[in-house]
Formats: C-alpha cells, structure tokens, sequence
C-alpha cells in the first residue's frame, strides 16, 4: 500500500540524517540545510537538461509549457508549471535540483543535489532511440559518476563517500519503456525491465547509493495517449495491469537487494495509488477532468502542447496537462498525497520531519 512504501522512505531519510550530519562534520565549515537529492528519471521529473541537446526531439522548452511556472518560463519541464520533484524540494526545505548539464563540475554546486532526468529515457538503453538525443539511465548513472569525481577533488574520497551514503537517490523510470517500447510492435520485449534495473541500481549501489526510493509506474492505461486507443475514452485495464506486474516485479527486487546488499535502504514508492486517487476521484482534490488533457492533444502526433495548440480556460480543472504528463495543479496535489502519507511529515511540518535534516557538506580548506 502507499503509505507503507512511503513509510520506507521516511525511515530511508531517518537513516540519512546520521550519516550525513557526518559527512557535514568531516567536509568543514557551515553546510546548507536540507537532504542532498540525487533525481533519475524521464520527462515526468527532467528539469531542462534536454535544452542542453541540440538536436533532441524530446524538449519543452516553447510555450504552451511554463505557462504557469514563476514568470511564465518554458525551463525544460514538460508541465505548464512546476514537477511533482519542485514541490517535494519545497516541502524538504530545499531548492529543486538543477540539471545536470547546468553545472560546472569545478563549482561547489556539485556537493549538492544534482538532476539527471531525461525526457524520453527509459530503463533500457534503447528506449527514446528515436528522440535522438537524450540521457539514457546508464548515460545519467555516468553523469553521476562524473559529480562523484568532482566532489572527491573538493572534499576528499571519504567524505565525498560518506555524503554520497546520506544522500537520497530517487529514480523514477519505467512508463517510457511501456509506453514507447512494450506497446509498440517494433520495440523491445517488456520481461527484460526488471533485470535491466536490477543492473543499473547495482551499478549506483558501487557508487555509493543507499537510500533508494524508486517510484512505481503510475496507471499508464489512464493517461489520455492511451485512453484514446480505448474506442469509449475509458481505461485500458490491460495496459494498467502491466503496471501493477511491473510494481509488484520491482518491489520484490528492492527488498531482495535490501536482503543483500549491505546498507542498502530502497524502497518503491506507491506512484500508481496516488495518481489513480486523482483520476477516480478529481472532485475530491479540486479538479473537473481527468480523462482528457488540459491541451486537448490526446490525438496528436507526439501528444504535446505546441505553440499552435489552445489550452484550457482552467488550467486547475484538469489532472492532465498533455497527452502524457500531468499538470501543474496535479503535481501538487500528488505531491502533498505523498508528503501527508508520511507519518513525520503530515503532522509536524518542516521543523520536525526528517526529511530536512541531511545537509550537504561544504568544501573543505584544505585537500
């Protein structure tokens, strides 16, 4: 259930505390407050580094999107305002994690959270081929790998390791692999995910990476792209049922790696009981539509919101803003879902939850 996932991940962030109160100690001087958040993903969390590709056929960086976002800028996400991450960063006290390709890799931004996020990645490599340019996960893993280096130049080997320990990593990948590939004739058969993923949480795991939460395909049978194949604008029951196998696959990897893996901490976070929450219940959350998108693009080759498309009157009315992401006003909503499910945040406030108290180290004087 949602809350006993997300119960995982607040233990996952208690855990982080200690270590990184360490790893602060052992770096210098004062370090900023707030968890170090590593973010992997697709276009659900990328937060512009798909500007940075000059030829990627996966951006969102041209109105209609942004339109909500602080001073109505099309950054790269692919919502008219803010991702589900942005409004998580503010409820742990932090700023979002700027793309990958914004940093300097001799710049102290790199002790802290860093986003990797890609649109159109996917857990296997050939998934989002043909956006021609993109971060795969292995090609973000690397990108990783390279802020690793960068923070062992500044701070030193163990106390880069010991931040990397207490830092929270969170992965959110799959929907592509099914939606671009599983679903599609010509693509890559979908048995092969889970040990797709078993390999690459590995390789993070050499990395350092402790505290995993990987979150579960949302249901991608419900998403407008899809609903549209349904011939009465319902559902697929069968394209959400691959979701549910695929959770169910992925949980019990995480918990064999948890078995396995000393001081791994990774848990899956319940993504597809929230969601559905909104799509069953909109009234209940402060929307009118959930079946359609807010662009009116459900149809469209690509299913974006263009500069030529006509969005709705009421961006707050709809769960969904294009044929495949979800609005600002969702991300929200999905966001304080997650949040108040956790049993020291819905309560407390930032003050007294755990998920403020990882800080990043700052540079050390001398090497």
């Amino acid at each position: 259930m949602a809350a006993q996932a997300l119960a995982a991940v607040v233990a996952i962030t208690v855990l982080a505390h200690s270590a990184a109160a360490a790893a602060t100690a052992a770096a210098a001087p004062a370090a900023a407050q707030g968890p170090v958040t590593y973010v992997f993903g697709d276009s659900m969390s990328d937060v512009g580094n798909n500007n940075y590709f000059p030829l990627s056929l996966a951006k969102s960086n041209y109105p209609w999107y942004g339109i909500d976002y602080p001073n109505g800028v099309a950054t790269g996400r692919f919502t008219n305002g803010r991702t589900i991450g942005d409004y998580m960063a503010d409820k742990f006290g932090v700023p979002s994690p700027p793309p990958f390709l914004s940093l300097s890799m001799v710049d102290d931004d790199v002790l802290g959270g860093v986003n990797f996020a890609s649109g159109g990645a996917g857990i296997l490599n050939e998934t989002g081929v043909y956006f021609v340019q993109y971060f795969s996960f292995d090609e973000q893993i690397s990108c990783f790998e390279m802020v690793k280096k960068a923070m062992i130049a500044k701070i030193g080997k163990e106390a880069a390791e010991v931040a990397v320990n207490a830092a929270l990593f969170q992965i959110g990948l799959g929907s592509n692999d099914y939606i671009n590939n599983f679903l599609q004739p010509f693509m890559a058969d979908g048995q092969t995910y889970t040990h797709d993923t078993f390999i690459r949480l590995l390789r993070l795991y050499g990395l350092g990476a402790r505290k995993v939460v990987f979150n579960s395909l949302p249901p991608l049978g419900c998403i407008p792209s899809q609903r549209v194949h349904s011939g009465n604008g319902k559902c697929l029951d069968h394209v959400n049922g691959y979701a549910v196998e695929f959770n169910a696959a992925a949980k019990k990897l995480l918990d064999g790696m948890n078995a396995k893996l000393p001081g791994a901490r990774m848990a899956l976070a319940d993504c597809y009981s929230v969601v559905m929450e909104l799509i069953v219940h909109p009234e209940k959350h402060g929307f009118t539509t959930a079946h359609t998108s807010c662009c009116n693009v459900d149809t469209t080759v690509g299913g974006l919101c263009l500069p030529n498309s006509r969005p709705c009157s009421d961006r707050k009315a709809f769960v969904f803003w294009d044929a495949y992401h979800t609005s600002d006003a969702a991300n929200r909503v999905i966001a304080d879902l997650l949040w108040d499910a956790m049993p020291s945040a819905g309560s407390g406030g930032a003050a007294t939850t755990p998920l403020t108290a990882s800080p990043a180290p700052a540079p050390s004087r001398a090497h």
